[in-house]
């Protein structure tokens, strides 16, 4: 990983994705969460204190070692026990079959092989378990598609590779997950190019 990419963009997203205004979108995603959990793209943990009380421990996947130290105090004072137990969501080194449910909020525009990383998701949750995820991705109005288009190249260049243009829901479905609730919105506050998300549960075929 580059330094601006191991020392500096760390920070950045936890500033940037760390505003109070994402919170109630944080907690909306947790809920529902229980038993054993595996969260993608963890970042500096800004989830943890969404975690319900169903949830008995989270697995989190984190590339960024500043970033998990970010963390630290948002882990330190959880009740849930948080371990971080991997780096690449595009492999997980979990057993078929081992979580209840998983987490991802705002990853899936960065990680490279998303289709990999979902699958390799669907592959560790048990049957019928469920994804419960936000994303950012390709906004339904025209105008603001073609923004999209034009800024990506800047956008993935600055933000560890983040695409604009991305299709969560088509994504999950892709991968094999039938996505069972979904809500489409612009985020408040938030640019409409960076800010038309999908928010809702996917859940791992039987």
């Amino acid at each position: 990983m580059s330094i601006y990419g191991d020392r500096i963009l760390p920070r950045l997203i936890n500033v940037a994705c760390g505003v109070k205004t994402a919170d109630p979108l944080r907690k909306r995603t947790c809920s529902g969460l229980h038993g054993r959990v595996v969260e993608i793209g963890f970042g500096s943990g800004l989830n943890v204190p969404f975690y319900p009380p169903a949830v008995t421990e989270v697995h989190a996947i984190e590339p960024a070692d500043l970033g998990w130290r970010l963390a630290s105090r948002r882990v330190q004072a959880s009740q849930i026990p948080v371990h971080r137990a991997g780096l690449d969501g595009q492999s997980l080194p979990f057993d078929d079959d081992t979580f209840d449910t998983a987490l991802s909020t705002w990853t899936l525009c960065t990680i490279p092989d998303a289709h990999a990383a979902l699958q390799e998701l669907r592959r560790v949750l048990k049957p019928g378990g469920t994804l419960h995820f936000v994303e950012h991705g390709l906004a339904p109005d025209a105008k603001v598609r073609t923004w999209q288009h034009r800024l990506e190249p800047v956008q993935k260049r600055m933000a560890g590779g983040c695409h604009l243009t991305r299709q969560p829901v088509a994504m999950l479905e892709a991968a094999g997950f039938t996505v069972t609730e979904v809500e489409h919105f612009y985020e408040d506050g938030v640019p409409k190019v960076l800010g038309a998300d999908s928010l809702g549960v996917a859940t791992a075929a039987a």
